[in-house]
């Protein structure tokens, strides 16, 4: 058990170094409210919408809503077919139109397991992105993402974990796999380290408030963003 959260948090550590290092330093809020219903033993619906602040939280920056239909192979393994829309607000002098639109077709998959007292999940996924760009065409991009995640209850011997605080753990790493160039983009996007503290209500609803340190690897400059994070999870 102990080998994988000492991994974690050595890679949190080394965002934070990385992120340290860097020229463009960020500050932003975000609140994701997530949800995954299942219909019956194999099929279930995946809803993830998500508000984020501009920097030195002045003002909305993007709406993202992120719809998907999930396929429940077993408890340990799932896949999913989604779409994402993503607006972008911008601020430019002189411009009518302040907003940009990005959709997305996006293919996951989660594996989930426990050691001992602590929930671990992987998830694998996959984005074709078509990225509107204003006075061009949209750019079509293809992205891999890989993400982990510990959820470690603080009460000792709560097993099946129902109720209670909880700290939560995770890493997730963005490679750009298609036109990175037109991107000004980087082989690898970027990284997102997280650390939170949560409280489980029941076995339908986490609230978690957190640190999420976002690096960003851009063609000619590097950018950090310090974001605090609150996260609502739901399962029905």
């Amino acid at each position: 058990m102990m080998r994988p959260l000492v991994l974690s948090l050595i890679v949190f550590l080394s965002m934070i170094l990385t992120a340290r290092a860097q020229t463009e330093q960020q500050s932003s809020g975000w609140l994701l409210l997530l949800n995954n219903t299942k219909i019956n033993k194999n099929w279930g619906m995946y809803v993830d919408l998500q508000m984020r602040s501009n920097d030195n939280f002045d003002g909305v920056k993007n709406l993202m809503f992120r719809p998907g239909v999930t396929y429940y192979l077993n408890d340990k393994n799932e896949f999913t077919l989604g779409y994402l829309i993503n607006e972008t607000f911008t601020r430019l002098d002189g411009v009518s139109d302040n907003s940009l639109t990005e959709q997305r077709i996006w293919e996951q998959y989660v594996f989930k397991h426990s050691l001992k007292t602590v929930g671990a999940s992987h998830r694998l996924r996959l984005e074709q992105r078509f990225i509107g760009r204003r006075g061009a065409d949209d750019l079509f991009s293809q992205r891999l993402r890989y993400f982990f995640r510990f959820q470690i209850p603080l009460q000792k011997g709560s097993q099946p974990f129902n109720k209670g605080m909880f700290v939560a753990l995770q890493n997730e790493v963005f490679l750009n796999l298609q036109n990175k160039d037109q991107l000004n983009m980087h082989f690898f996007d970027q990284n997102r380290g997280y650390a939170a503290v949560g409280y489980r209500f029941s076995k339908k609803l986490d609230i978690e408030l957190g640190y999420l340190n976002q690096a960003i690897k851009g063609a000619r400059n590097n950018s950090v963003n310090n974001v605090i994070q609150v996260a609502v999870y739901t399962k029905f």
